[in-house]
């Protein structure tokens, strides 16, 4: 190779490397979260958190009128370890519910994977129809006990239900005797 050709390559990487450094500094720069997070839903859909044994948990929008069954199936469907039989997949969906599709027990036991067999419920795969039937526990109070599993992991002895926000001493009491942690 002659001198000739090792300067047209020297000019040739050099445009090379001027232009990419041109496109790198002019590319878009991303949208903030909230801007993403803050987009309005598509008329007539509602936005559904799926969490739990679907194969791609996270925010889901169906259609206003979906059923359970449609959002599990919009977040990617049921894994093979998933306890569908502790669903009502015929309920009705609300916007801004959250939906836990809880992973089989392994017990081998028939029913409800929330239910132990001693009709307590088992607070770390109840999904909130299951939890919002023990004692005391509302809607609000289910949200705030599956969020913190969600977060924090399962629960290992009946006392961590004190972290839950809104569980203190006299609600721990109700609850003793109602739950089942493994």
């Amino acid at each position: 190779m002659d001198r000739s050709h090792l300067a047209a390559a020297a000019v040739v990487l050099a445009t090379a490397a001027i232009a990419g450094a041109w496109y790198a500094r002019s590319a878009p720069e991303a949208p903030p979260l909230a801007v993403v997070a803050a987009a309005p839903a598509a008329a007539g859909a509602v936005t559904v958190h799926v969490s739990g044994a679907v194969a791609a948990p996270g925010l889901v929008e169906v259609e206003e009128g979906s059923r359970v069954a449609d959002a599990v199936a919009a977040a990617g469907g049921a894994l093979p370890g998933a306890d569908l039989g502790a669903l009502n997949l015929a309920a009705p969906i609300t916007d801004g519910q959250q939906l836990l599709v809880p992973a089989s027990a392994g017990t081998g036991t028939a029913g409800s994977a929330a239910a132990a067999g001693d009709g307590k419920v088992r607070v770390n795969t109840a999904g909130l129809t299951e939890l919002e039937r023990l004692p005391g526990v509302g809607p609000v109070l289910a949200e705030r006990i599956s969020e913190h599993r969600d977060t924090y992991g399962p629960f290992r002895t009946v006392e961590d239900l004190l972290d839950v926000p809104g569980i203190g001493e006299g609600k721990l009491a109700a609850l003793r005797d109602a739950v089942q942690v493994p």
